[in-house]
């Protein structure tokens, strides 16, 4: 057996919802047990980018200004944006906007890990399955980072994973909303 078939997230927590008006926005919070600059070199770097995130990036994030294109991974036709870097305070602070949606991480030094908070502005429709798809993306990037990677599991592949299910129906519960209904077979 894989270590991906053994992986099975833990239950939702960490996240909260933002709501101004019509725009909403996902926080999520996680702990992880790496220090900052190891964090920081794979949310910007495009080959360990590629190993946890839902999307590709064809240059590094790690500089303001920079201008890279994003490419959704897992998507039935990949959607492919233009970005821009909008802040990048190594190794504490990255924002940019990925294909009309506003991202910012923090880090911040926790003993000898890192606290790392992301805000993104997702459909209020979609929040929940936000929610689930960015826990198994924060899952693999903590394992990615402690040298034993799982694989990227997002996209289709994600919905099918029954422990997206499941957290998608948690966090739905948590953020007070209707779980979206959206079956491993419509990922397909």
């Amino acid at each position: 057996m894989t270590d991906r078939q053994q992986y099975a997230p833990g239950p939702a927590g960490g996240a909260q919802v933002l709501k101004d008006g019509e725009k909403w926005t996902l926080v999520l919070v996680r702990q992880l047990r790496h220090p900052p600059e190891k964090v920081w070199r794979a949310l910007t770097d495009p080959a360990q980018l590629r190993e946890w995130a839902p999307f590709d990036s064809d240059g590094s994030l790690g500089t303001v200004g920079t201008t890279v294109m994003l490419t959704t991974v897992g998507a039935p036709t990949p959607r492919v944006t233009e970005t821009t870097v909008t802040r990048a305070d190594a190794p504490r602070a990255l924002e940019y906007n990925w294909g009309g949606f506003d991202m910012r991480w923090e880090l911040e030094a926790l003993g000898g890990g890192t606290r790392l908070t992301l805000w993104i502005n997702i459909d209020r429709r979609f929040i929940s399955m936000g929610a689930a798809g960015w826990h198994i993306c924060f899952d693999v990037l903590d394992r990615l980072l402690a040298g034993h990677p799982i694989g990227r599991t997002v996209g289709p592949d994600a919905i099918k994973f029954g422990g997206w299910q499941r957290l998608n129906a948690e966090y739905a519960k948590q953020f007070g909303i209707e779980k979206p209904s959206l079956s491993p077979k419509a990922a397909q």
